[in-house]
């Protein structure tokens, strides 16, 4: 598994009933909270560089009502690749409880499959985007994903919601960049 070497960013959808009740969704639907529809809208603000950027989502409800209030103006481009791991039995129950990574859960999605299928959605977004910059609007274990695949590290805290990290491939490997509203420059 390779990704192309083009840049793209990625972002968490905002934050969601079961983020805040710290319950495992999924490929459970679940509602943005006000804090998720106010973070949301607030991307609105950003100085996007509009004829520069394509915008590709997950098909799952949080990250398209994500995108929508995000990007008014923008339809985005649904990519099946970009939904969040399917937990199996693990769904709805405490964050706490989530197993290893690693470890598939029952009736669940191997963690190899969702790296494969992440994979092929970031390698579509980047052909399809002709020249321009993928912005993804997905979840906290794609992200995950999207670093273990530019060689960083799946583990650690969760990517935060509604918060744009840029993956640009450098010569010595890929770089992250956790973005700024002042960020004005990023796709040069």
């Amino acid at each position: 598994m390779k990704l192309p070497d083009l840049a793209f960013v990625m972002i968490r959808h905002g934050q969601t009933d079961a983020n805040r009740d710290q319950r495992i969704a999924g490929k459970t639907e679940a509602r943005l909270t006000e804090l998720g529809l106010h973070s949301a809208r607030a991307l609105s603000d950003w100085a996007w560089p509009s004829d520069d950027i394509l915008l590709f989502s997950s098909p799952q409800q949080r990250a398209q009502a994500t995108a929508r209030l995000a990007f008014p103006g923008y339809t985005s481009i649904l990519l099946e690749g970009l939904r969040e791991r399917d937990w199996g039995l693990f769904e709805g129950r405490p964050v706490s409880e989530i197993p290893p990574r690693d470890q598939t859960p029952s009736t669940g999605e191997p963690w190899s499959d969702m790296l494969d299928r992440v994979c092929d959605a970031i390698t579509e977004a980047q052909k399809r985007s002709a020249g321009k910059t993928p912005v993804c609007v997905a979840h906290s274990g794609v992200i995950r994903a999207v670093r273990q695949l530019t060689g960083g590290s799946a583990d650690g805290p969760s990517p935060a919601n509604t918060t744009p990290y840029l993956f640009t491939p450098r010569p010595e490997g890929w770089h992250e960049l956790l973005l700024d509203k002042k960020d004005t420059q990023w796709i040069s």
